[in-house]
């Protein structure tokens, strides 16, 4: 026997790989650690999936920890291996393999594709865009030539998923309900210029497209909107939203809201149960970017390693991965009394950078072609930081602070502030 505790961790995710990371750095040797992992394959960066859909990388370009990573550190692995129920009471997680005992437990069950409650969602070919497996069933269909897919959801994932399988070679049909792509991130001039540039690919988009039904034989073969028109399809692709992973925690009596409901040090309504990543909802909030994940998993090792820590959200900020596409866009950019908008544009070049101020600090931003100040305007939001001094050249970036107001685009653009 080690003499160490008995630490289980459910969930082989990118948060619960970070944690892992920085609690060997924190208290090494504290642990004995058991790892269960839904997936048939070790942890790989999710982010990163809609380039090997695009055939830019292979999965091997993103996994980030290796069966030999988990092994250097002494984790025992169950890959593949669902955890079926939580014994609280005799501490101890249920699988395949039998009982596994715990003094510690960390549940990581990330999210779960949410699927439109539409007559035929459940048809063969209707795919959500999630993980690895639906990469390699995308592709496949991909191969066909003259294969058309309809991918429901104009946001980030939606949008990734779209470019990467024109590039495959298909016909694509993006559908939208609201009135512009990526509303939750962009307004609606750099959304209108965001559907040209994949309308310039050759994609089709609708907006403003309510999904009534997906309709086939023996499989999906096309969508029908409430508006009557049919877009054919040979696989459907769900891209409209996420919704946190709690089955099992509400099975075994947990407190969970919309997500597993914890404090600031990532704890459960159970003492020995953290919880951390999309799974989970902190002050009313659940969190899908990386970002704050990865914050909860420095809190959740410290909280392991009975150390001082407090989960913070912070300002996060959002980038679409399609190459030779850039958008950037962080904060509060809704319309509000007391703001004040700086606005650039470069119709020429496709540029188009807005900055929104409240009492002289930048409260949210939006870039589209050129987004290379987007980590120093982010950094001017986090930190409120006051932009009187520069803002004649505010909107020009960080290379231009501390000269005269010019114009680096030469007489193409137009500024308003």
């Amino acid at each position: 026997m080690s003499g160490r505790q008995k630490l289980v961790v459910v969930g082989a995710g990118m948060a619960s790989g970070r944690a892992l990371e920085h609690l060997f750095a924190e208290a090494p040797g504290r642990y004995d650690v058991t790892l269960f992992g839904a997936e048939p394959r070790g942890n790989y960066n999710r982010l990163m999936l809609s380039p090997v859909l695009a055939g830019e990388k292979s999965f091997e370009d993103i996994i980030t920890h290796s069966a030999a990573w988990y092994a250097s550190h002494g984790v025992t692995t169950h890959i593949g291996e669902h955890v079926t129920a939580i014994d609280r009471h005799r501490k101890v997680v249920i699988s395949r393999s039998g009982e596994t005992p715990y003094d510690t437990l960390v549940v990581a069950t990330g999210s779960a594709p949410f699927v439109l409650p539409v007559a035929g969602k459940d048809l063969p070919g209707v795919l959500a865009f999630r993980d690895f497996d639906d990469v390699q069933n995308m592709i496949a269909v991909a191969s066909m030539p003259g294969s058309r897919v309809v991918v429901i959801g104009g946001g980030l994932l939606g949008l990734e998923a779209a470019a990467a399988l024109r590039l495959r070679g298909m016909g694509v049909t993006v559908l939208h309900a609201a009135d512009h792509l990526m509303n939750r991130q962009l307004d609606p001039v750099a959304g209108a210029m965001l559907q040209k540039a994949f309308e310039d690919r050759g994609i089709e988009v609708l907006c403003k497209a309510q999904t009534q039904a997906i309709i086939g034989h023996d499989r999906a073969e096309a969508v029908v909107l409430e508006d009557g028109r049919l877009c054919p399809a040979d696989i459907v692709v769900m891209a409209v939203g996420i919704r946190p992973e709690t089955r099992l925690a509400t099975d075994a009596g947990i407190h969970v809201e919309r997500g597993i409901v914890v404090d600031d040090q990532m704890r459960t309504s159970d003492p020995h149960i953290l919880a951390l990543g999309e799974c989970v909802e902190h002050d009313g909030i659940c969190y899908g970017l990386v970002a704050p994940l990865y914050d909860m998993a420095a809190v959740l090792a410290k909280t392991l390693a009975d150390q001082p820590a407090a989960f913070r959200p912070l300002p996060t900020a959002t980038q679409l991965k399609v190459t030779g596409i850039s958008v950037f866009s962080a904060g509060d950019f809704e319309t509000r009394d007391g703001q004040e908008d700086i606005v650039l544009r470069d119709e020429e070049d496709g540029i188009y950078k807005r900055l929104i101020l409240r009492d002289d600090r930048i409260v949210g931003t939006v870039l589209y072609g050129e987004t290379t100040d987007g980590p120093w305007f982010f950094d001017l939001l986090r930190d409120s930081a006051a932009t009187s001094d520069m803002r004649g050249t505010l909107i020009f970036g960080a290379a231009f602070q501390g000269s005269a107001p010019i114009d680096p685009y030469g007489g193409r653009c137009s500024v308003a502030g």
